[in-house]
């Protein structure tokens, strides 16, 4: 699933192609696509005009003159211009030409609202007071928390499991002092930023609005790892389920 730093560059990509330009019409071809009843959702978009898009947690905010567009690409969403392929499950026809919404295995959607949807604190925009007191106002092992979208909006798999190996804190680990949180909060931001500037991680499918791919994928240190040798240690990095996620650490960089 895209996490924050491949929503923040599909949000990037699309920017320069879409702010200002009007939606002449749109249509769901894949009517779950539309959460909601799709031929009234088209209308409703039809019509509009592009004032912004932006990203909240691991949701795209196209602003419009009236409401938004709030897409999440889930699993396999993209968004790209060009014609429709196979998979096309939405097509917005703009002025300068067609985005089209694809996703092979259709969990992503789009929703016009009026205003932002409810999503825990970006995981960029929380400053280190803000996020050691949303951790500490909940209960139970660290990763599973990270991964509460309530809690902080933006996290996933890959940097959960990243963020907490550059902190030295296990994925079960729980009731950590303010100093490993610090430590946390500091690895999180380090490792959203890294993966921003390289335009995300390309693990399957996921490529920009450009049809990029992204590299950070090359500079993951344990997350898809299993059993190669830990790039500080040595020792081979370990996979368990946290969350009925597949979790990667280093059982000996990583304490409890």
């Amino acid at each position: 699933m895209p996490e924050l730093p491949e929503v923040e560059n599909v949000v990037r990509s699309l920017a320069p192609r879409i702010v200002g330009r009007g939606i002449i019409e749109a249509r769901f071809l894949w009517p779950r696509a539309a959460q909601g009843e799709p031929d009234g959702m088209a209308e409703l978009l039809s019509g509009r005009i592009i004032r912004g898009v932006r990203r909240l947690g691991k949701h795209i905010l196209i602003d419009l003159d009236v409401g938004l567009i709030d897409i999440h690409l889930r699993m396999t969403g993209k968004l790209l211009f060009g014609e429709p392929g196979p998979y096309a499950r939405a097509v917005l026809q703009l002025d300068n030409g067609t985005l089209v919404f694809d996703d092979v295995r259709q969990f992503g959607y789009l929703v016009w609202r009026a205003a932002d949807p409810p999503a825990g604190r970006d995981a960029l925009a929380a400053t280190a007071d803000e996020f050691i007191m949303l951790v500490r106002a909940r209960r139970g092992r660290i990763k599973p928390l990270l991964l509460n979208q309530s809690v902080i909006a933006g996290l996933g798999n890959i940097y959960v499991d990243e963020a907490l190996f550059r902190a030295g804190i296990h994925p079960l680990a729980h009731g950590l002092s303010r100093k490993r949180l610090e430590r946390l909060y500091q690895a999180i931001s380090a490792v959203l930023s890294e993966a921003i500037d390289a335009g995300g991680s390309s693990i399957s499918n996921y490529v920009d609005a450009e049809g990029r791919r992204g590299s950070f994928q090359r500079q993951h240190r344990v997350y898809g790892r299993e059993s190669e040798p830990c790039l500080t240690c040595k020792k081979p990095i370990r996979r368990i389920v946290v969350s009925q996620r597949g979790t990667h650490y280093c059982p000996r960089c990583q304490r409890p």
